[in-house]
């Protein structure tokens, strides 16, 4: 691969991360690895305002990490390479594991300061 696109992945990479660096477009993400929504079960299932679910899913649209349909009033949205998903979970596995180590070692430090 040559400087300028590895650049550019780089670059690519970066704007996907921070798009999806955000609690609410995970759960969007989440919701969506059950298949195609509706913009109105989406904000029934997430509790959000239109606007401000509309808001979130154009920064996904942006991104391509979603694309939609158009049928008559509604408007679908499915996850527009499933490589994203696997991506979501191989990370959240990462985070539970980390999660469980500090675990682990908060139980280390608790025992160490009581015996102290």
């Amino acid at each position: 691969m040559d400087k300028y696109m590895e650049e550019k992945i780089f670059q690519m990479h970066a704007e996907v991360c921070k798009s999806m660096a955000n609690p609410t477009r995970l759960r969007i993400m989440n919701l969506l690895r059950e298949g195609e929504k509706s913009v109105e079960e989406l904000r029934e299932r997430l509790g959000l305002p239109k606007a401000n679910l509309s808001q979130h899913l154009g920064v996904l649209r942006h991104c391509r990490i979603v694309s939609t349909r158009r049928d008559g009033l509604n408007i679908y949205y499915k996850v527009a390479n499933p490589k994203m998903i696997r991506a979501c979970d191989i990370l959240r596995e990462v985070l539970l594991e980390q999660l469980q180590e500090g675990g682990q070692l908060m139980k280390v430090a608790s025992r160490k300061n009581k015996s102290s």
